[in-house]
């Protein structure tokens, strides 16, 4: 089963896509395989990280943006090379396994779309795979 997903995004931050992703797999009717979760975009990404505590979304944004800030020595003419940086370092996509017909997420995780270079109109796409 495919499912394409839409989200309107701030400047920058992390958008929770979770229960997107559940009702997907719940949708396929898939009991056992694994679920891709996509992101087409240069300057977004996906990610799976702690969904407690909120100052977690805060402050790996504040690390990514010390690692990689925007700089006048990039030469990218869009000005955006530091979410291109982000983007890459963080990934555009992940693999969760489908046990049970149920995402196996720890019990402090979840799934995250971030942003890098909003704000913009993003798609991020879901694939479930039976494992036969």
């Amino acid at each position: 089963m495919f499912k394409a997903f839409t989200l309107t995004t701030d400047k920058e931050g992390m958008y929770r896509i979770t229960d997107e992703v559940a009702s997907v797999v719940h949708d396929s009717g898939i009991r056992e395989g694994i679920c891709v979760v996509f992101c087409p975009h240069t300057t977004g990404a996906i990610t799976i990280n702690e969904n407690a505590d909120p100052d977690v979304k805060t402050d790996l944004m504040h690390g990514l943006n010390n690692v990689y800030p925007k700089l006048r020595a990039y030469r990218h003419m869009e000005g955006n090379s530091d979410a291109h940086l982000k983007s890459s370092c963080v990934g555009a996509s992940e693999v969760l396994i489908v046990n049970d017909g149920k995402l196996m997420l720890g019990i402090w995780q979840g799934i995250y779309f971030m942003e890098f270079d909003g704000p913009r109109n993003r798609t991020f796409y879901v694939k479930v795979i039976p494992s036969n």
